[in-house]
């Protein structure tokens, strides 16, 4: 069975880190596209960071510098380190792998609430 378990999310006042993890099991992570989305209150869902199946980073220009994405793949396993948190990152936070569109699992989500 595929499953994404993340953790990681909270409340953290502005300027501050949090850092989310996502575990994978069913799934492998070689040639997959790993993305971390996220939704904001009354906005639709959008790409944070993204590592391609070649290894490639890209991150939305609204996080670049202070966000960074990773992966464990002896642990199955993404990270999204966040540093100097805004209002304005607030949202709930998704995990996705993407190997082909009959494997393409999503975590449950997590809040992360960045407020003073």
């Amino acid at each position: 069975q595929v499953q994404l378990v993340e953790s990681g999310g909270g409340l953290v006042r502005p300027g501050g880190s949090l850092r989310l993890s996502c575990v994978a099991s069913g799934i492998p992570f070689e040639a997959s596209t790993i993305t971390w989305y996220r939704q904001g209150p009354g906005a639709q869902r959008e790409v944070v960071a993204t590592i391609t199946s070649s290894g490639g980073k890209n991150y939305a220009d609204s996080v670049k510098g202070r966000f960074t994405i990773s992966t464990d793949n002896t642990m199955n396993a993404m990270y999204l380190q966040m540093d100097s948190l805004k209002a304005e990152d607030t949202g709930v936070y998704y995990c996705n792998i993407f190997r082909n569109p009959q494997q393409n699992p999503w975590g449950q989500g997590i809040q992360v609430t960045v407020s003073s």
